[in-house]
């Protein structure tokens, strides 16, 4: 057996410039972005190699830099396992080691994209405005410092060079699961670049481009047990792999700077004029019932989604929310049956082969219930539609956030606000919701103004306690088209 990957490979690697950085180099990007990238040049050539920048700790870039930054992406299906080797990293930089070497790279000639999955907290912004949080301490540091920590700090500064360098700006590509994600990521570029140079956000705003793009796959968290596995069946020793579904998919809006682009559309990406109705698609039907199964799953005891919806009682209540929540306030994409589309969702779902964490899923709650879970809440209450399950979703929240579950263990609660959730939780749920109700950073003003939704999150939060998560799936149960 080999020692490693990099000696099964016997490259170097590459010298030729990257056409891409990417900030926020984790798993999902890796199992993503990069192989559709790594396809599109084997398929229509262009020198798109990518520059990954960690924004936080070098982990990553130790182990890839002794496999010359590549590693394997291995498929788990059903049926079984299928590894390929992924060489398209040219360079990772980690910013709190060198943020003037990452500012440089962003700035080089040869870039002409920065693509970013940095998680929404990433973005310092208040998830229930889409606008810059002022009182970020990243962004107070930013506006001081011409060295940034954050990821729009980044950006701005990069952006500055370039201007100065009379370059034309890079495209940035937001790849996380936010609403309207090229709008909420060029809005707060544009608000920082203003607080620091009004010139440099008039020029950003004129030169630039932020398309909108949704991104679809699951992909778990790889385990020392998955290092071991590969090892065995594929015969190298891989420190850096990542594990992904079968199933992939990349909606971009074709709006580009110079219209300067790898050929996605060659290897499946969907190139459109308005991602919204994919996007709106894939966060309340994906990425909600995510969120909901996580929480309500958590609390059950199950340990991954596939485990949970095993359990026929949260396979009906997925269900129910696809058709008789989510569905009815959602406006299918061109072509796109929803239907159809949910039933996939729940076979991807299913698949025992992936291991996707509860636990995992139920990270940072407060970026991501906004535009997962409470948008579709809010346009269904408008509509005068119950949500039973979906409230039930938030009760989870809530209680999950409470960091104790229902047996009284601790939970490790991951949550830029997890202080202050924990904080809020009371004796009297009516005090607790109330105290929820008033984060003004994740409920919008439509949901905490509203009396009927405080009463029916009280009432599905005492249900909660009182009966436990899996018991209170029959009271959250849709029956047609029950209106409010």
């Amino acid at each position: 057996m080999e020692a490693g990957l990099q000696d099964r490979l016997f490259r170097e690697p590459s010298a030729a410039p990257a056409g891409i950085v990417h900030l926020g180099l984790g798993a999902f990007f890796r199992a993503h972005g990069a192989i559709y990238i790594a396809e599109a040049m084997a398929k229509s050539g262009g020198d798109w190699g990518i520059v990954g920048v960690s924004l936080q700790s070098p982990g990553t870039r130790d182990k890839l830099k002794l496999q010359g930054w590549a590693y394997t992406a291995l498929e788990l299906a059903p049926e079984g396992e299928k590894p390929q080797v992924v060489t398209v990293l040219r360079d990772v930089l980690v910013a709190p080691e060198g943020p003037q070497a990452v500012l440089d790279a962003m700035a080089a000639p040869a870039v002409k994209i920065v693509s970013l999955t940095v998680t929404e907290k990433g973005y310092c912004h208040e998830p229930s405005t889409g606008r810059l949080n002022r009182a970020h301490p990243d962004i107070a540091h930013d506006l001081e410092n011409p060295l940034p920590k954050s990821a729009p700090g980044f950006l701005v500064r990069a952006l500055a060079m370039r201007r100065a360098a009379g370059l034309p700006p890079f495209t940035v590509l937001c790849c996380d699961n936010l609403p309207e994600n090229g709008r909420v990521v060029r809005g707060v570029v544009l608000e920082l670049a203003g607080l620091i140079d009004p010139a440099l956000a008039a020029w950003i705003e004129a030169e630039g481009a932020f398309p909108a793009a949704m991104v679809d796959r699951i992909v778990p968290a790889t385990t020392a047990a998955d290092l071991d596995r590969l090892e065995a069946t594929a015969g190298y020793r891989d420190e850096a792999p990542v594990m992904h579904e079968p199933f992939r998919q990349w909606v971009v809006e074709d709006d580009f700077v110079g219209a300067a682009r790898p050929d996605l559309a060659a290897v499946g990406a969907q190139l459109v004029g308005d991602v919204t109705p994919f996007e709106h698609m894939k966060l309340r039907m994906l990425n909600g019932t995510h969120s909901s199964l996580a929480y309500l799953g958590y609390l059950a005891g199950y340990e991954t989604i596939s485990d949970t919806v095993a359990d026929p009682e949260f396979s009906a209540f997925v269900r129910g929310l696809w058709h008789g929540e989510i569905i009815p306030v959602l406006t299918p994409p061109p072509g796109v049956d929803l239907g159809a589309y949910a039933d996939a969702l729940h076979a991807r779902y299913a698949n025992p082969a992936i291991r996707h964490r509860t636990w995992q899923i139920a990270m940072d709650g407060s970026q991501k219930l906004p535009q997962r879970i409470l948008g579709t809440i809010g346009e269904a209450r408008a509509a005068g539609r119950k949500v039973p399950g979906l409230t039930l979703a938030v009760a989870a929240w809530m209680r999950y956030a409470s960091g104790r579950d229902e047996k009284g263990q601790p939970i490790e609660v991951k949550d830029p606000l997890a202080q202050r959730l924990a904080a809020l939780w009371r004796d009297d749920p009516a005090a607790t919701v109330a105290g929820f109700l008033a984060l003004a950073e994740v409920f919008p003003p439509a949901l905490r103004d509203d009396p009927g939704f405080a009463a029916d999150l009280t009432a599905a939060l005492s249900g909660l306690i009182r009966d436990g998560a899996k018991a209170s799936l029959k009271g959250a149960s849709h029956k047609g088209n029950d209106h409010a």
